[in-house]
């Protein structure tokens, strides 16, 4: 995987976040799970901004971004099931966590900081999920 490969493949994976983020972010409580609701709603600013990071990397490359698809798989949770959303937002976090895992290998060296503040940011959020920690967060 070449190191645009790698910020393309990422990408693609924070669009999806923002998609499905929004989406449970929509199906909390905030009256009924506070803790859980601000953490979607600061998940959902750092997948956006991550996402625009993203975007701005691959352009600095010379490439054009990829577009987001015009829809994602949504879960199955139910409106105010704390422990489905909280379960599906891990997944989604595991899921982001490995293609920044696929990106710190593939980036140049000069470029590799960025990525690996992703990914134990990435790291951090599954903790705050309820994630156990793991040696290599990325895989």
């Amino acid at each position: 995987m070449t190191y645009l490969d790698g910020l393309q493949a990422t990408l693609e994976a924070e669009y999806a976040a923002v998609f499905v983020v929004g989406y449970l972010g929509a199906q909390t409580s905030a009256s009924a799970d506070p803790k859980l609701d601000e953490l979607l709603r600061t998940t959902f600013a750092v997948h956006r901004t991550r996402r625009d990071e993203l975007s701005a990397a691959i352009l600095a490359e010379g490439a054009e971004p990829i577009a987001a698809a015009p829809s994602y798989d949504l879960p199955t949770v139910g409106t105010g099931d704390s422990a489905a959303i909280r379960a599906e937002a891990l997944r989604l976090e595991k899921a982001c966590g490995a293609t920044y895992g696929y990106l710190v290998a593939s980036a140049p060296s000069a470029k590799r900081s960025w990525a690996v503040d992703a990914l134990l940011d990435s790291a951090l959020r599954e903790l705050a999920l309820g994630g156990p920690p793991r040696a290599n967060p990325g895989r």
